[in-house]
């Protein structure tokens, strides 16, 4: 079974001394996908699992790149770095916020219009969804997660969006516990979800174990270059 790991960013800072936490700047961002271009690795979108019949398909070295939030910073700034090395990255919707700011966080971020969602080549960006209302499934009813699924598929098809049916769970959040967690996934089966993405901050083998269960390596804006190569081919380390 080959490896995928998949990679968490947030926001993009053109500010280097803002590196940090859930912020990247474009510096460390570059060298990164530079670093991910010369050393021959394959970006995926999850459409192209989807396609992909066997393991025996898959690339020798392939990465899944993600966003969450699209936020403004992330068109201005890692979108043009994605298209410089030829690399396919996956956005998440938070749709309720769409044209307007991150109210769930700082308050202060802007986040991309529909028509800057639009923009974007869709060889390059795949997008999907980040729930309605950014809030933690692990705290919302079935009734309150059916709800936030239906405004999802509404905004989707009012705007013309073209969503990929993979959903990033806002907070990496998400029932643990059965019955819970059964009656979750039983929801979003109903509602096509293909793919859960939590953090987990492992390396996945693929096939997946569970496909809604899918984890992500979560880079950081303080990371080094040797700390990211080291969760891209090991994930989370204790020793940096």
């Amino acid at each position: 079974m080959p490896n995928l790991p998949i990679l968490m960013y947030h926001a993009v800072t053109a500010d280097a001394s803002q590196s940090k936490g859930l912020t990247i700047s474009i510096e460390k961002l570059e060298a990164q996908f530079q670093y991910l271009q010369k050393n021959g690795y394959t970006s995926l979108h999850f459409g192209d699992l989807q396609r992909l019949k066997s393991p025996a398909d898959f690339p020798k070295k392939a990465v899944i790149i993600t966003f969450d939030d699209v936020y403004i910073n992330q068109l201005e700034l890692a979108y043009p770095l994605l298209q410089k090395y030829n690399l396919k990255a996956c956005f998440y919707i938070p749709f309720q916020y769409v044209g307007g700011i991150d109210e769930w966080n700082t308050g202060k971020e802007e986040i991309m219009s529909v028509a800057q969602l639009k923009s974007m080549d869709q060889a390059t960006i795949e997008l999907g969804l980040h729930s309605f209302a950014h809030k933690k499934y692990d705290q919302l009813s079935v009734a309150e997660i059916n709800e936030d699924f239906e405004k999802c598929e509404a905004f989707i098809v009012e705007n013309q969006l073209n969503v990929s049916n993979v959903l990033a769970y806002p907070y990496g959040k998400f029932p643990r516990k059965n019955p819970e967690q059964q009656t979750f996934f039983e929801t979003l089966y109903e509602h096509k979800v293909a793919f859960g993405l939590r953090i987990g901050n492992r390396i996945n083998k693929y096939p997946f174990k569970n496909n809604y269960e899918v984890q992500r390596l979560d880079i950081k804006g303080e990371d080094s270059l040797r700390k990211f190569v080291s969760k891209l081919r090991r994930g989370k380390s204790l020793f940096f």
